[in-house]
C-alpha cells in the first residue's frame, strides 16, 4: 500500500522514513529549531502532511530515548491523525525535566505508525455479559 506524503516547502530532507526495514514506525523530525521549556507543552511542527485512506489512522508515539534520557513525553500519546486530516502533522511535546531542552531542525522527535482500523459498530445494550473481573476498576486484577 502507498500513502501519499507532501512536505512543507524546503523540507525534502524531513521525509518520514523507517530507520530499519523491520521497524514498525516512521521517524518524524522537527521542522524548526525550538526550545522546550520545563513544565511546558509545545507544538513542534514536522513539515509532513499525509493522505491516509479511509479505514486507516496514523498514531504519533514518543521516542523512548527522549523519554529516558531527557524526560520528554508526548502529552496526548498516542496522538491520532485521522484519514480526513490534511494539515501538517504536529507533535505536542512536554518537557517533564528540570532544564530547557533544545531541538534542532531535523532531530527525530516522534514515531508514526500507520494502522488499519477494524470495521466496528457500537450498539447500545441494557446488559453486558459478566466476567471474572466484572466492574472492577484500576488495579482490580490484583497482579503484582
Amino acid at each position: 500500500m502507498e500513502i501519499k506524503v507532501k512536505l512543507y516547502s524546503g523540507c525534502d530532507d524531513l521525509m518520514s522514513v523507517k530507520a530499519h526495514s523491520d521497524d514498525a514506525a516512521y521517524d518524524l523530525r522537527s521542522r524548526c529549531d525550538i526550545v522546550l521549556e520545563p513544565g511546558v507543552s509545545t507544538l513542534v511542527p514536522t513539515g509532513v502532511y499525509i493522505e491516509l485512506p479511509v479505514g486507516y489512522e496514523a498514531q504519533i508515539r514518543p521516542r523512548s530515548g527522549l523519554a529516558l534520557k531527557h524526560d520528554l513525553m508526548l502529552t496526548n500519546s498516542p496522538g491520532t491523525v485521522d484519514a480526513g486530516y490534511r494539515g501538517e502533522i504536529g507533535v505536542i511535546m512536554y518537557n517533564a525535566g528540570r532544564a530547557a531542552f533544545s531541538i534542532t531542525r531535523g532531530d527525530r522527535i516522534a514515531q508514526m505508525v500507520i494502522c488499519r482500523l477494524p470495521d466496528v459498530e457500537l450498539v447500545q445494550a441494557d446488559e453486558l455479559n459478566s466476567t471474572l473481573r466484572g466492574e472492577g476498576g484500576f488495579g482490580s486484577t490484583k497482579i503484582r
